[in-house]
């Protein structure tokens, strides 16, 4: 028994110290990258915090177009624009907004009503697509600092051999390049990453915008509408 519990701990320990410097070898290994890997690193929370960022945005901004637009439309032929504008308050998405920029105008010009919506439309996309050309951004940059890094990794490593005159073995050469590869490593994953939290971002952006315009494109019709006789 007492030769068991011997085993057992000799396996646990010697499974701690593995993990223990399996974990360090990581951190030696982003250290070894050099002072690129401190704006990679940067980069890379600031993508994930833009993510999150839009992604709350766009969650908020979500809602039912149909529904928001029949409640509109009940009001609107029950005569009672000041209850839809109080609905459009209560709901407060873009969709709400951009109707509610309708229902103030009603009244005027079918044309000036038309020009107010399409502005609160527009207005609205560019507060939903706000920020995430910074995504775009940080996939495009990340893995040119990455393939800079190299690249400095690499000067680095053959100055090194210069230095020796050529006496250096192949491992010691290839411990340089892996080095200095890194770098790409690193900036090819954030801007991967990045680019995928960017396209996320933008196909659900794009959803938002088509419920808007159709959502927009029902209220100006429902204005246009001949009036039945027994709301004359």
């Amino acid at each position: 028994m007492l030769l068991l519990q011997a085993v057992d701990t000799a396996m646990a320990d010697s499974l701690q110290a593995a993990a223990d410097a399996q974990s360090l070898s990581v951190l030696e290994m982003l250290s070894l990258g050099g002072w690129v890997m401190i704006p990679l690193l940067l980069l890379s929370v600031l993508a994930v915090y833009l993510f999150a960022e839009r992604l709350y945005k766009i969650r908020r901004a979500e809602t039912d177009p149909e529904l928001i637009t029949d409640r509109v439309r009940q009001y609107v032929r029950a005569g009672d624009v000041q209850g839809a504008i109080s609905y459009c308050n209560s709901e407060d998405k873009p969709i709400t907004r951009i109707l509610k920029r309708g229902l103030e105008r009603l009244g005027r010009p079918i044309s000036e009503i038309q020009d107010a919506v399409q502005s609160a439309g527009k207005y609205e996309a560019f507060e939903l697509e706000k920020r995430t050309d910074w995504l775009a951004s940080i996939s495009g940059v990340a893995p040119m600092l990455g393939f800079l890094g190299t690249v400095i990794g690499m000067i680095r490593a053959f100055q090194d051999i210069q230095n020796l005159q050529g006496n250096v073995n192949p491992s010691v050469l290839a411990g340089g390049i892996w080095e200095a590869l890194l770098t790409t490593a690193a900036g090819l994953a954030v801007g991967i990453i990045a680019l995928i939290f960017y396209n996320y971002l933008l196909n659900r952006i794009r959803r938002l915008i088509n419920d808007m315009e159709r959502s927009a494109t029902d209220f100006i019709d429902l204005l246009q509408e001949p009036v039945s006789s027994d709301r004359m």
